[in-house]
């Protein structure tokens, strides 16, 4: 068993199609129309184009906003990504204008730091543990 699909609800899929693949740098790996506005939009990382796709999906069932809300007030992310240095990543999207909520935080062989990715969530990059 393994991890093939797993989802972020966003706001808005035109604004994160933008920020997933021109800021952060995923591919697109699908994108079929779903209804009349919606869109199955999935994003890879280029490093892994057959790897786990993160979909960007609708937020529109009545739970998200309570559940994303509170996500955010309390700092909590909504899921994390893996970057090889978080400081370079730091600086590299902060150059791009991401607003960061926790700048680059060693914990041990760890490095964290969270952006707020534009379209309602929180999102953790972490270096592996060596």
């Amino acid at each position: 068993m393994k991890i093939h699909l797993t989802s972020v609800f966003v706001d808005d899929q035109a604004k994160a199609e933008h920020f997933y693949i021109e800021i952060l740098g995923f591919v697109k790996k699908h994108d079929v129309p779903v209804g009349e506005k919606d869109r199955w939009l999935t994003v890879v990382s280029p490093d892994e184009p057959d790897g786990t796709e993160l979909l960007l999906e609708p937020a529109g069932h009545p739970a998200v906003k309570s559940y994303r809300d509170a996500l955010v007030q309390d700092g909590i992310p909504l899921a994390q990504f893996a970057v090889d240095d978080v400081n370079a990543e730091y600086q590299r999207l902060r150059g791009r204008g991401v607003r960061f909520t926790q700048e680059p935080l060693e914990a041990g062989p760890v490095t964290t730091a969270v952006f707020d990715d534009t379209c309602g969530n929180l999102i953790q990059i972490a270096t592996e543990p060596q």
